[in-house]
């Protein structure tokens, strides 16, 4: 095997293992981003514990093949970035986003959640979505809502019935 070969091959091994790592992928274009806004763009993705990375999309192709993933060949054309988003694809989402905001670049092709396959607006819907902080806070004061509610009729009623006693109490005294 010449040594050109055998490099392509461990390349396509070591694809194949984090792409088998990350079941969250966005796939790019980075046409128009300079060494700059790349570097900034890998720098702002490892600060959400995400990978960035930029190969060939044959070696891509192979790696995706060997972990059984044929949806994403169709993204595979032109200059191409993986977005390894691992457990974090809401935060990786809304990096790249927000990069794309500022630089409008690079292009999102789409990506994959879990084994399905995502458009362009899959990702940018998934970018607005709240913190988990937020939607927790969220679902929090569902639940506290209906029971604020409850307990402020039980509060009435309470009240109610000392009132009634308390008219009851005036009524027996003025009688006496």
């Amino acid at each position: 095997m010449s040594k050109t070969k055998l490099t392509r091959q461990e390349t396509v091994e070591a694809l194949q293992a984090e792409f088998q790592a990350s079941p969250n992928v966005y796939v790019t274009d980075f046409t128009g981003l300079n060494v700059t806004h790349i570097t900034d763009l890998r720098r702002r993705l490892r600060n959400a514990g995400v990978k960035y990375l930029v190969v060939k999309n044959t070696l891509a192709q192979r790696a995706l093949a060997a972990n059984a993933v044929r949806e994403l060949d169709a993204h595979l054309t032109g200059p191409t970035g993986f977005v390894l988003a691992g457990t974090n694809p809401v935060g990786a989402a809304k990096v790249l986003a927000e990069f794309v905001k500022e630089h409008e670049r690079p292009a999102i092709k789409g990506g994959m959640l879990d084994g399905k396959l995502m458009s362009t607006a899959d990702v940018t819907r998934l970018a607005s979505l709240p913190s988990r902080e937020v939607l927790l806070a969220q679902v929090a004061g569902t639940f506290q809502a209906p029971l604020a509610g409850f307990a402020g009729v039980m509060s009435g009623l309470l009240y109610q019935m000392v009132g009634a006693l308390e008219a009851l109490r005036a009524e027996r005294s003025a009688q006496s």
